[in-house]
């Protein structure tokens, strides 16, 4: 059994290595393609054949769900009419390794001729697909996993990436939110969890990891611990006065401190974000985004403690939990 586990995780580095070269080929043609979709007033459209438009059907997927309209069209098809889907308002993501697929490359001329610009996402930066290209995503892998060398392998595991970073850098160009998010999946489960109000999704009562502000900092890591919730609540009888957060004990040790140098007060945040239990978990979302935080006390209206909520129970890992 051990032979397959060691093909497989060789597979798997030979992949890793793969998307790590990337990381040298990213230049301003990136800038360039990204400026160019920011400015496209029409969709993107992204074409492929083979492995390259499976992996282009999946990056159009995650463009629609990130705020970029986006749609796959096939070379074939674009040749026998499926072209009129293209005008001077579109940008064309068009894939290829090794630049030089056939079909694809006599599509080219005709999408120019339409006024669309073009970026070539290939591994080959001198191929004709290159050439025809405003902008080169330059996807060379250094091997493939396929001990043959034929099979796709590495090679679409960084079509992919590289498509997932165009997507993800747009959407923090667009300030795209949860919200936006939830509105694109209104039949997934990821949407359905985000449409209801953050009280049915809390922690509550025993669940909540609180301490009084007047215990030892020592006992405010013990139930960090025990709850594995990366915060604890800081208390003063029944109002909240701060947080404690897994990364406030890291930084503490890291500069030489030891837990029993600093009190409570010493080291958590005061005032902490809140949210209301009748807002909807995609506002909670959008606020953990916004700061760039996982948990967040919840208040009534009243403005009295009444849960907690962690961005485990937004996006779903573990059982996700309403009250009954």
């Amino acid at each position: 059994m051990a032979k397959y586990l060691d093909q497989a995780r060789e597979v798997m580095r030979v992949e890793a290595e793969g998307i790590t070269a990337l990381l040298d080929q990213l230049d301003a043609d990136f800038d360039r393609a990204v400026d160019m979709v920011l400015a496209c007033s029409g969709r993107v459209i992204i074409t492929g054949i083979g492995k390259s438009g499976i992996i282009g059907q999946k990056i159009a997927a995650t463009l629609n769900s990130t705020g970029t309209s986006a749609l796959f069209l096939h070379p074939v098809e674009a040749m026998h009419g499926d072209l009129g889907l293209v005008d001077a308002r579109d940008v064309v993501l068009a894939i290829s390794y090794s630049g030089e697929t056939v079909e694809l490359n006599l599509l080219l001329p005709s999408l120019k001729n339409r006024g669309a610009g073009i970026i070539a996402m290939t591994g080959n930066a001198n191929s004709t697909l290159a050439g025809h290209g405003d902008a080169v995503l330059k996807v060379a892998v250094p091997r493939e996993a396929c001990p043959l060398g034929l099979a796709p392998t590495a090679s679409t595991t960084a079509a992919l990436a590289m498509g997932d970073a165009l997507a993800v850098v747009l959407l923090n160009c667009k300030n795209f939110q949860a919200a936006d998010f939830r509105r694109n999946h209104p039949g997934g489960s990821l949407g359905e969890r985000l449409k209801v109000k953050v009280s049915e999704v809390m922690l509550t009562e025993e669940q909540i990891p609180l301490i009084a502000v007047e215990r030892p900092l020592t006992e405010a890591v013990v139930v960090l611990n025990e709850r594995n919730l990366g915060a604890v609540l800081i208390m003063a009888g029944e109002n909240l006065l701060g947080i404690i957060t897994d990364g406030d004990i890291r930084r503490l040790v890291s500069r030489g401190d030891t837990l029993a140098m600093r009190t409570i007060e010493d080291v958590m945040t005061k005032a902490p974000k809140a949210i209301d239990d009748q807002l909807l978990a995609a506002d909670a979302l959008s606020i953990m985004q916004r700061h760039e935080i996982t948990f967040l006390p919840v208040r009534n209206q009243a403005g009295h403690l009444v849960g907690a909520l962690h961005l485990q129970d937004l996006l779903g890992k573990g059982e996700f939990r309403f009250m009954v």
